[in-house]
């Protein structure tokens, strides 16, 4: 399917144009959509309370247009999570020739999500499983308190720093980044 639309001259969000010292955000919950996966592939069972949020996600996405167009003329880059967030993040990080750090322990998780995987396989599929479609983009901080003020569900996941690629520490601080960072497009299967 392709989607065609209208972006006011010079308001598009890109992958390119974040900033050292931004802030890394996401605009809701990750993980749910890779969550439903073991239930839709018939691998696992839950009760309804855990399995239904995860199955929501999963087939019924909704796009976060109206996220999208409060964040224009304030975030420096933008995309949406489609390949898990590690990924998607390394798609801004070579665009816009900037190191993305991610902190694991900021991952907005949801509750059905964490009863369902645990904590570590729910944490695995918010970086890694994709088809969330939430927005994950940079921000200058002192645009952050004005999103809030408006309801915005907006998550600091990390910062902007110099450099290239996209790494993720724990809480000490230590670099923890898998080496499975999401779905590849263009990669071999055996």
């Amino acid at each position: 399917m392709t989607v065609l639309g209208r972006v006011p001259a010079g308001q598009a969000l890109t992958r390119g144009g974040a900033q050292v010292g931004d802030l890394v955000c996401v605009g809701g919950e990750l993980g749910n959509a890779a969550g439903a996966l073991p239930l839709v592939l018939g691998e696992r069972q839950a009760d309804a309370t855990r399995a239904e949020p995860l199955l929501s996600q999963y087939w019924s996405p909704s796009p976060q247009i109206a996220l999208g167009q409060a964040l224009r003329g304030k975030a420096t880059a933008a995309l949406d999570v489609s390949d898990g967030l590690l990924a998607d993040c390394g798609h801004i990080a070579t665009a816009s020739a900037v190191a993305l750090r991610l902190e694991v322990e900021r991952l907005p998780l949801g509750e059905a999500l964490t009863a369902f995987l645990g904590l570590e396989g729910a944490r695995q599929a918010a970086l890694t499983g994709g088809d969330d479609y939430v927005i994950a983009f940079t921000l200058p901080p002192a645009e952050l308190p004005g999103l809030l003020a408006e309801g915005w569900p907006v998550h600091v996941v990390g910062r902007v720093e110099a450099g290239s690629g996209v790494s993720l520490h724990d809480a000490q601080g230590r670099d923890i980044t898998p080496a499975v960072r999401g779905y590849q497009h263009f990669r071999e299967t055996p």
